[in-house]
């Protein structure tokens, strides 16, 4: 055996190793249909807050509890969606490279990136208890930064980057109450658009 002969043997026991203790099966397709998602919502949000603000819209007519009510919908649509398409691409992923899609691996991973997604849930419920409102779009994006940064010891490192950006926009957010929609918009939308991009571009397409 060459030098050559190494490297190979070496580079292919470094991605078995890589593959048993990362899951490795993520979608870069997901990715940009949930940043998708998210820009369809934003835009469902803002019409409907528009049209909420404007004095001639019957809307306008409708209790504010409505509107909050919708909103938490919209959100909760994206989130249901962009869930369940991750986990059917993903599982098809999985098949095609003969891999198991739920493992001890992807367990770590769930429990390491809901911790502090549902710790920012929690207190987007408090922010929203004490009137906060203008706080809760920077705080969603703060948390879901948390929790990629937090998830990706245990997948793709790419994650991480993603993670860390919405951190970013989240804290700038908190400077321009008012705007959080768009900033949900750039790091929910947009920047899962671009990441997915790279992803698919990545791996996927191997």
């Amino acid at each position: 055996m060459n030098g050559k002969d190494y490297l190979k043997d070496i580079s292919e026991i470094k991605s078995i190793m890589n593959r048993s203790s990362r899951f490795v099966s993520l979608s870069g397709l997901s990715g940009i249909l949930a940043g998708i998602y998210a820009l369809i919502g934003a835009f469902a949000a803002n019409f409907l807050l528009v049209s909420y603000q404007s004095s001639s819209a019957s809307i306008s007519l409708l209790p504010i509890s409505f509107l909050e009510y919708f909103l938490v919908g919209i959100a909760l649509l994206v989130l249901i969606l962009s869930t369940v398409t991750a986990l059917l691409l993903s599982s098809k992923k999985a098949k095609k490279s003969g891999e198991k899609l739920w493992d001890a691996t992807t367990k770590r991973l769930l429990i390491n990136f809901t911790i502090p997604l549902f710790t920012g849930g929690a207190f987007c419920i408090i922010l929203y208890q004490y009137g906060l409102i203008g706080l809760i779009a920077p705080t969603t994006l703060i948390f879901y930064g948390l929790a990629c940064v937090n998830a990706s010891k245990y997948t793709l490192g790419d994650i991480r980057y993603l993670g860390l950006l919405n951190i970013c926009i989240g804290l700038i957010a908190t400077q321009f109450i008012g705007y959080g929609l768009y900033f949900w918009a750039l790091g929910f939308g947009i920047l899962h658009i671009i990441y997915g991009i790279v992803l698919y571009n990545k791996y996927d397409k191997k």
